[in-house]
């Protein structure tokens, strides 16, 4: 495990996040609006630090790609099978979708449609990790730790048509 060395705020339009690095790369990006906050730690704030330039410049022009940008370094921390989850998660196009049943297929097992479900939601580094683009099966709205506002926001900037779930 690569430990958080460094901290700071990013304002975006999806809001303001938190964003942590390791000395490996980006391993949280926490969405403010929401959801608990997060463990408090007392890191070195780096506002200038590169891996952070570059995300808060990716977040403030996400409108305005037609394809996945570069991203930064990224080190998400997690079990070994919730980092294949989130590699597929990477794998996802902008403009496109999957949905667990798939991603657990793609893993080898597809009775794993519910541990799937808990490695994308616990995903540590949301939008740049696109755990957004996952559905259910039939193309509805599933959950998103920075709300479903935020995820038909995404959804929509990127062009993936979904419909309505039943608890969406």
């Amino acid at each position: 495990m690569n430990p958080p060395v460094a901290q700071t705020w990013i304002d975006s339009p999806f809001g303001r996040l938190l964003a942590r690095r390791s000395a490996l790369g980006l391993s949280e990006l926490h969405f403010s609006e929401g959801r608990p906050p997060p463990r408090p730690l007392c890191l070195p704030d780096e506002p200038a630090h590169p891996w952070f330039v570059q995300t808060h410049g990716l977040l403030a022009r996400w409108a305005q790609f037609d394809a996945d940008p570069a991203l930064p370094p990224l080190d998400p921390q997690g079990t070994p099978f919730q980092e294949a989850v989130w590699r597929l998660l990477l794998q996802i196009p902008r403009g496109a979708h999957s949905d667990y049943a798939s991603l657990a297929e793609q893993l080898g097992d597809r009775n794993k449609c519910r541990a799937v479900g808990g490695a994308v939601g616990r995903n540590p580094v949301g939008i740049l990790i696109p755990c957004h683009r996952v559905l259910g099966r039939d193309g509805s709205l599933t959950g998103f730790g920075g709300g479903l506002p935020m995820k038909r926001q995404l959804l929509a900037l990127e062009g993936v048509a979904w419909r309505e779930g039943v608890n969406a």
